[in-house]
């Protein structure tokens, strides 16, 4: 061995780890998208997750029929309104498969343009020929191109083809079919969730499904998904109540209880939403709400979205007729553990702390919004943060590190208001020495996300000692 003659400085990785929290307000959506108008289209049943509206057009296409395309709604609301990102979307539209022919017919040229459906699909089966169907085929790209605009699909005639002239041209095509996807195609499209972090990189917390959540199938296939995906993240589940069936507020807490909207990770809303012309899922919009207050918490969900304003002008019915809650119906909508939105003090607000499980769970880190959230939003953090320790030799310096990242993290929050304290112990009687053999280590935490202000009371009291100190004095 070669003598070391000198002095020598070695460094030694950290025992105390950077914590690595987890994002919080980011959306998982599943629904139908027009993929056939899509410039740069994603692949069906997989999630692609989008920064912005124009990326999320030119990835699954535009359509303002979000009654078809459920979600352009979405993209509408959280890029649009409330101006969030990002969002992970998984459509279920296959325009390969879900998909029916149009026969060949005579169609009118107007400006040298055929205008066709929204719906027709622009490929190989598009094809263009002389009036009467007669003849070899027009070359697009030569002859013609084909674009979507608005609520059509257009075939424009080139200048310099062969057909730019002509009056009438003979067009078969095929369209898609976006009543092919129904509930058990998003039961089952929900399993893309599982693929977040290996397609995207990123794990939502928020699972929507408008326009179909409110089955009750797909809301329990959302809970459960809510409760663990990849069997560690937990997430809640936006649900919306069908006003097409409850379309009073005094049916809505029988409906709830028919679907079997009982579960924790689950939050309920009712009725819908309106801006203008549009009419929004209540679901829609409440997660782009909690994502905006999640931000404005540097991106921690410990503020309840209840009582911040929707980006609406009134509450509706499916039907578009308009719902006016009073303060009293909305507390019983509250009572009966379902999100509304009331009226009362400039815009329509969300009005509602409780998931899903209240009034039957009364555990407040289940059936308080922000509580329960911040629950999921800690043991998911813990999770990113130590995942990367798995497998390390297990010693009492392993667990000491373990345990002192973890306080110094959790103390940080305490002290930024986000918890009202916290605390991490290594119990050994949680700890039998038949566990620590198999390398099975657990750290116990204890810690209290405050609760939101929902009521408060002030006692006025009239004091008759206050009339002779005013007028005798």
């Amino acid at each position: 061995m070669a003598t070391k003659h000198g002095v020598y400085v070695y460094e030694q990785a950290t025992q105390i780890g950077t914590p690595v929290a987890a994002a919080s307000g980011i959306p998982f959506v599943i629904g139908t998208a027009p993929i056939q108008a899509a410039t740069n289209p994603a692949a069906v049943g997989i999630p692609v997750i989008c920064m912005g509206f124009d990326e999320a057009r030119a990835k699954l296409g535009y359509s303002e029929d979000w009654g078809k395309y459920t979600l352009c709604e979405f993209m509408y609301s959280h890029f649009v309104l409330f101006g969030c990102q990002p969002v992970i979307f998984v459509n279920l539209l296959n325009m390969t498969t879900m998909r029916e022919a149009v026969a060949g017919s005579d169609m009118p040229v107007s400006n040298h343009k055929i205008e066709l459906p929204f719906e027709a699909i622009n490929d190989a089966t598009l094809v263009v020929k002389a009036e009467g169907g007669g003849g070899s085929a027009y070359t697009k790209g030569t002859d013609y191109d084909v674009y979507y605009t608005g609520d059509k699909c257009v075939i424009e005639l080139l200048p310099n083809g062969a057909i730019y002239s002509e009056t009438s041209l003979n067009v078969a095509y095929y369209k898609v079919t976006p009543a092919s996807v129904d509930v058990t195609a998003v039961v089952t499209g929900l399993e893309a969730i599982e693929k977040c972090m290996a397609a995207v990189g990123v794990v939502p917390d928020i699972i929507c499904a408008p326009g179909f959540s409110f089955d009750a199938n797909v809301a329990a296939a959302m809970a459960t998904k809510a409760a663990g995906i990849n069997s560690m993240f937990r997430a809640k589940a936006l649900i919306d109540i069908n006003t097409a069936i409850a379309d009073d507020y005094s049916e809505v807490a029988a409906e709830k209880e028919s679907k079997n909207l009982i579960d924790e990770n689950q939050i309920v809303c009712w009725p819908k939403l309106k801006l203008g012309t549009r009419s929004f899922f209540m679901s829609t919009q409440l997660a782009g709400l909690m994502a905006s207050v999640d931000t404005s918490n540097g991106g921690v969900p410990y503020e309840s979205p209840s009582n911040k304003t929707f980006k609406a002008d009134a509450l509706v019915l499916s039907s578009g007729a308009e719902v006016l809650l009073t303060h009293a119906q909305a507390n019983a909508l509250n009572d009966a553990g379902v999100v509304t939105g009331l009226n009362l003090f400039g815009g329509i607000r969300c009005w509602g702390n409780y998931t899903a499980c209240y009034p039957d769970n009364t555990d407040v880190k289940d059936y308080l919004i922000p509580v329960s959230r911040m629950f999921d939003w800690v043991g998911n953090s813990l999770i990113n943060t130590f995942w990367s320790r798995l497998d390390r030799p297990m010693n009492r310096r392993y667990i000491d590190s373990i345990v002192d990242t973890c306080n110094i993290w959790l103390n940080g929050l305490v002290g930024a208001g986000y918890l009202l304290g916290a605390r991490v112990e290594f119990k050994a009687d949680e700890n039998p020495n038949e566990a620590l053999m198999a390398g099975i280590v657990k750290v116990h935490i204890y810690m209290t996300p405050p609760s939101p202000a929902q009521e408060i009371d002030f006692v006025l009291e009239y004091n008759a000692d206050f009339v002779e100190a005013a007028l005798q004095g």
